[in-house]
């Protein structure tokens, strides 16, 4: 059993908060209801109070003993904070690090996990103002439910509407009581950029910032798999592994990989690899000259096609090897090839050049394509598309296991 913090603020959605508090309590959670002062305005707090059985908090300063700092003991109990609906005001306070109610305080003393579920007209969904607050909080790893179509208070129909109770209670289960279906497991997941030097001053990258291969490894782990994590170059943290390991080059990537592959489950290569490298970095910076500079570059190893190929010759039993290919144009096409090609199981083909998609940036709009066919995803935050991916890599497993 958890205790969940329901925070519910000013929308006509407020209502359906009735249900979720029910939904969490059937499934065994105790919950304590926070309630923002424009909530009130639509549903009242005797309504939580006699739902939950316990006070229900509308004040940032409450009457008694030290409640002036009560956001912090709550903060320290709670094992999910969850907010909704979540209006554009409190998903912009919460972005912006806000704290003039005790909702908002809660937000920034919790250390718990934190879900919201939006609900507000299609217009303000859709605004860049909200949509680059919910990336930051995506970034953050906040759980965000994505609110339906359909008609709305306002009279408009589309999307906007908060995501039927049950929906909500069955995402706050995900986090509360995460699956350990994959316990057992070792996945081999590469992230970030690789860095392929040409004196000690410079180097040839590209723009990957390793949040796609993090939130995959990230996943995995969620779900019990002993996972090893190889990452490039990045600015962004990578999440907490047991088995982390710092590559440089596509060399470096490739030995780490061919080091760790033998008795995993799943090879996933998110990370962003050369194709070419410089055939013999210099010992001393190149010296700027008054014409033009060639440079000859050579190919790098194909990890994941060595690896389909080890497999294909019965020198490698990974049951899954999934990849990813980074296109701007022809992309399904492109990665329906580059499958067969390489002789493995799944790509995740994205679109680069679209915004909200690809290399340093918090969203990803990619299209799975596998044998059994394609499945296309609206851009999502990283984290959302790791749980994708990871639900077919577990129906894949479990489809080989079975033969």
């Amino acid at each position: 059993m958890a205790l969940v913090a329901l925070g519910v603020t000013g929308g006509i959605g407020a209502y359906k908060a009735v249900e979720i508090a029910r939904g969490l309590q059937q499934a065994g959670h105790e919950i304590v209801a926070v309630m923002t002062e424009a909530a009130t305005r639509f549903v009242g707090p005797l309504t939580f109070e006699a739902i939950t059985r316990r006070r229900v908090i509308t004040g940032q300063f409450e009457p008694g003993v030290n409640a002036d700092i009560a956001h912090i003991s709550l903060a320290s109990t709670i094992d999910l904070l969850l907010v909704a609906p979540a209006t554009a005001n409190i998903i912009g306070k919460f972005a912006g690090g806000l704290a003039d109610d005790f909702l908002t305080s809660l937000y920034l003393a919790t250390r718990a996990p934190v879900m919201i579920a939006p609900a507000m007209n299609t217009n303000m969904w859709e605004h860049e103002a909200v949509r680059r607050n919910l990336e930051t909080l995506c970034a953050r790893h906040v759980h965000i439910v994505e609110p339906t179509e359909g008609f709305l208070a306002c009279g408009w129909t589309g999307k906007g509407r908060l995501a039927e109770p049950a929906d909500v209670v069955r995402a706050a289960e995900a986090v509360l009581k995460p699956s350990q279906s994959l316990s057992g497991r070792r996945v081999v997941v590469t992230a970030g950029p690789t860095y392929e030097d040409l004196d000690p001053v410079r180097f040839i990258g590209n723009r990957s910032s390793g949040r796609m291969g993090f939130a995959i490894a990230a996943e995995a782990a969620r779900r019990g798999a002993q996972v090893a994590l190889i990452a490039g170059p990045t600015s962004v943290e990578p999440p907490a592994m047991a088995d982390l390991v710092r590559v440089r080059s596509a060399a470096d990537m490739h030995a780490a990989v061919m080091a760790r592959v033998t008795g995993a489950d799943a090879v996933i290569m998110a990370a962003a690899v050369a194709d070419y490298a410089p055939g013999q970095p210099s010992a001393e910076k190149v010296a700027k000259q008054g014409g033009s500079l060639t440079l000859t570059l050579r190919r790098t190893a194909d990890i994941l096609g060595e690896l389909g190929r080890m497999r294909e010759q019965g020198s490698l039993s990974v049951p899954l090897l999934v990849g990813f290919a980074a296109e701007t144009s022809d992309v399904i096409a492109k990665a329906r090839a580059k499958r067969e090609a390489k002789h493995i199981d799944l790509i995740v083909a994205n679109d680069v050049s679209q915004p909200g998609a690809g290399f340093d940036v918090d969203t990803n709009i990619v299209t799975l394509v596998g044998e059994e066919g394609e499945q296309r995803c609206p851009q999502l935050s990283k984290p959302e598309v790791a749980r994708i991916v990871m639900d077919r890599v577990e129906a894949m497993l479990a489809r080989k296991a079975q033969a």
